[in-house]
């Protein structure tokens, strides 16, 4: 059986589980050592039956956690070669760490096959992940991109479950009070999905078989829960689709773990 599960997800920490079998992965560890592992362990899910850690780009919430959790777990991480050079060079690699570049054609890690894609976001090297486990059932991590490239349609499309941005509110980002620098880049092509394009993207989604959507890094300063999912709702209804009938969906909470989700 596939499961799923957030143990932390927002502008303040980013952390997911996927699994299949006896064995999983984590996407992302931008939160502390204890907090995962006590997340973890809240949905009875065995930290020693994590495999390895798949590093989606090199941004502090997402790799906060990563130099004291290898020391714990003593597993593989993975992500793009430039992402390693970065925590390499700046000491997020405890000594000794099995730090393996991701393969272009995916790898095979228990009951699990991963295979990344390339986002659109200001980082080194900005990846997704989807992961395919045993049963055949497709999971998705796909976060941090400032526009939904034809790359990301094609790897997330098919999927079963998909963690989707949904970062921010376009009116609260633009009336709040981040300079305007940061209110470009946030809102580029190299930045974070808007709630409204979330919902522009979803419909596909859904059409092509996701089943379970959840809502993802949603900002703390310029977005609120109800908001991306209203806005999601309003696209996936204005498509004619039905929630509870064609799909399901939750956005995934900021600093505690979201629902187990089996496939």
């Amino acid at each position: 059986m596939a499961c799923f599960c957030t143990i932390a997800s927002g502008s303040s920490g980013n952390c997911t589980y996927i699994g299949s079998g006896v064995g999983g992965i984590l996407v992302d560890v931008g939160v502390s050592c204890k907090g995962i592992l006590t997340g973890l362990r809240s949905r009875d899910i065995d930290p020693e039956s994590v495999r390895g850690i798949f590093i989606t780009h090199e941004h502090i919430d997402h790799i906060k956690g990563l130099r004291v959790l290898l020391k714990k777990l003593e597993v593989p991480v993975y992500a793009t070669e430039e992402v390693l050079s970065f925590l390499a060079d700046h000491d997020h690699l405890p000594a000794g760490a099995r730090a393996i570049p991701m393969p272009v054609e995916g790898l095979a890690l228990g009951e699990l096959y991963i295979g990344a894609f390339e986002t659109s976001h200001d980082a080194a090297h900005s990846v997704g992940y989807v992961a395919v486990a045993g049963n055949g059932k497709k999971m998705a991590v796909c976060t941090d991109l400032g526009v939904v490239t034809p790359m990301v349609k094609q790897a997330v499309t098919g999927c079963d479950l998909v963690l989707l941005e949904s970062n921010y509110d376009r009116n609260m980002l633009m009336a709040g009070p981040y300079p305007y620098p940061l209110k470009r880049r946030i809102d580029g092509v190299q930045g974070h999905l808007s709630n409204e394009d979330c919902a522009q993207f979803l419909p596909q989604l859904v059409k092509a078989g996701a089943r379970e959507i959840v809502l993802g890094h949603l900002s703390r300063e310029n977005n609120l829960p109800h908001l991306a999912l209203e806005t999601s709702v309003q696209g996936l209804n204005e498509a004619g689709l039905l929630r509870g009938g064609d799909y399901n969906i939750a956005v995934a909470p900021r600093y505690e773990p979201g629902e187990l989700i089996r496939l």
